[in-house]
């Protein structure tokens, strides 16, 4: 639920917000426009032969999951704390908003059209001030590793897969600001509607499990949010008073003076009291996803990426106990078991897409790509996987014997 993939971009997210694909002027968001927006997505996946679950309806944007069938998140967020105000950066899917919680800036951008950006990244900022961070892929390359020059020419050291973070997480080895992704594809993990929920409940149950069994339990925060909110529906207009990165142009005549709409957000740490619902003051600048950065930078001495991220506030407010905890929440969790049918799973998703489009760039003398498969004959969500696999490992083995440039 819901049973199709809502719109996610720009237009999109002004006709669910203002009901219409332009923005007034001033900007004052209603919310009023989600189920028409969904209505009209069914319709779209419908004409576009995707997957569209018997029986949905417009009204089912407006569903929500109750807290048994979601009992990891649920039990998360009540065990340690919850931001119900946290807003995603801008408003629309999920390149800009990845970029503004890399990098505090999408350099203008406003949809996934554009997936690599030129400025500096968080990870390239704590490499500048001697800081160690690792970016680990669910069980593919790191999507994250191709969006920025600084993630692009990092050493292979500096990303792994899932298992990787748990064995990092077991011994005690967890670089000083860790990134985790989902897998991307239509049967994985992220969460996307309409993909299976239950397989993420299981991703966050084991990625808490790994961290609360290691030795950095007591030093550690973990933070789950989401990019942005997937065209689902929302009652909280987004607030204004957002500050530009930078002076970069925004496609759509956009100013980057608001936020995006509200997103899931939760903190888990043994320094936060149970029941916890963190905000900042009335009248402060609201939580978006650069208040990670902020974090980030506060706690290891480092600049701001851009003004935006300046101007954030951080979390660590939310670690008020002088004692780390020794109970868990999860103690009897049981995270919920997939049943039925996922309508999505025959799709590539989008993000899939995208991640081998940025493969594909990689730089790769011509001659190394003799036999290896096209990007446009992949049909199927494995095709793309191992053509993400296959092209990152051409481009691995070229850069390290010196016969191309790095990216």
């Amino acid at each position: 639920m819901p049973g199709a993939d809502p719109g996610e971009g720009y237009a999109n997210t002004n006709s669910q917000l203002f009901g219409s694909g332009l923005a007034p002027s001033p900007p004052v968001a209603t919310n009023g426009g989600f189920v028409s927006n969904f209505a009209a997505a069914i319709s779209f996946d419908q004409r576009d032969n995707r997957s569209v679950l018997s029986g949905t309806t417009p009204s089912d944007i407006m569903g929500v999951f109750p807290p048994a069938a979601l009992p990891v998140l649920s039990g998360l967020a009540a065990g340690f704390a919850v931001c119900d105000h946290w807003y995603s950066s801008v408003p629309t899917e999920t390149f800009p908003n990845r970029a503004f919680a890399c990098a505090a800036t999408s350099q203008g951008h406003m949809n996934d059209s554009t997936s690599s950006y030129t400025v500096q990244s968080i990870f390239g900022l704590m490499t500048a001030h001697n800081q160690s961070w690792k970016i680990y892929g669910s069980d593919a390359e790191p999507l994250t590793r191709g969006n920025f020059p600084d993630t692009a020419n990092a050493p292979d050291t500096c990303f792994g897969r899932f298992t990787d973070f748990q064995a990092d997480a077991a011994g005690g080895t967890l670089a000083q600001y860790s990134f985790l992704e989902p897998s991307w594809g239509s049967t994985g993990n992220s969460q996307h509607p309409n993909y299976d929920v239950a397989l993420g409940e299981v991703f966050l149950q084991q990625v808490y499990q790994a961290l609360r069994s290691g030795p950095g339990w007591n030093q550690t925060l973990l933070i789950i949010t989401y990019d942005e909110h997937g065209g689902l529906y929302d009652h909280v207009p987004p607030s204004s008073g957002a500050t530009p990165p930078d002076s970069s142009i925004g496609e759509f005549g956009f100013d980057f003076t608001r936020f995006g709409v509200r997103v899931p957000a939760v903190l888990v740490s043994p320094l936060i009291p149970a029941g916890t619902i963190f905000r900042v003051p009335e009248g402060a600048t609201p939580i978006d996803h650069t208040s990670v950065l902020k974090t980030v930078e506060l706690r290891f001495g480092l600049p701001s990426l851009t003004a935006r991220d300046a101007a954030a506030p951080d979390l660590g407010g939310v670690l008020t106990l002088t004692t780390p905890r020794t109970d868990d929440p999860l103690a009897a969790v049981v995270a919920p078991a997939s049943t039925g049918a996922n309508p999505a799973a025959a799709e590539v998703s989008h993000l899939q897409q995208l991640q081998a489009q940025m493969t594909a760039d990689l730089p790769v003398p011509a001659e190394q790509l003799a036999g290896q498969p096209l990007l446009a004959s992949q049909r199927t969500s494995a095709d793309y996987a191992h053509y993400i696999e296959a092209r990152t490992s051409t481009w691995k083995a070229a850069r390290d014997a010196g016969q191309a440039p790095h990216a």
